[in-house]
């Protein structure tokens, strides 16, 4: 066993799902950014240096406190919570969303949800705007 009870195969197994995947998101050579950041909390300093090494544009966490908005500024970065940054994609393309949304509801198991339910999954999970925003699409 390994962190949280996953064990190294399954991790490997989801490791290598996402790498195939999200092929750009894998990020190397960030780490001699990190010692020149300032961060609230060092522990984040690689997500800011990952971030500047591709360019990117947005940070997605919850943990918005720890990312100052002036600081990230200076980078060409802002930071979003998951929530807000869903909202914004789903309000890049409704109809791709809600069709994501409908393949989620009917390949979800274990147990089956229907829409609604799902939505109030998404709800309890932090994703409160995302939910609502997809309920008024559908």
């Amino acid at each position: 066993m390994t962190r949280k009870g996953v064990i190294r195969e399954e991790i490997e197994k989801r490791t290598n799902f996402a790498n195939l995947a999200f092929p750009d998101a894998l990020v190397i050579n960030y780490e001699p950014l990190i010692e020149g950041l300032n961060l609230p909390d060092e522990k984040d300093r690689h997500v800011l240096a990952a971030a500047i090494k591709t360019n990117a544009n947005v940070i997605v966490t919850n943990n918005l406190k720890d990312f100052p908005t002036e600081y990230l500024a200076s980078f060409g970065l802002v930071a979003k919570s998951a929530d807000d940054f869903i909202a914004d994609i789903i309000d890049l393309n409704h109809e791709k969303a809600i069709e994501a949304f409908r393949k989620l509801v009917l390949n979800r198991r274990n147990p089956d949800l229907d829409e609604f339910e799902v939505l109030d999954n998404l709800r309890k999970n932090g994703l409160t705007n995302s939910a609502n925003y997809i309920h008024s699409l559908i």
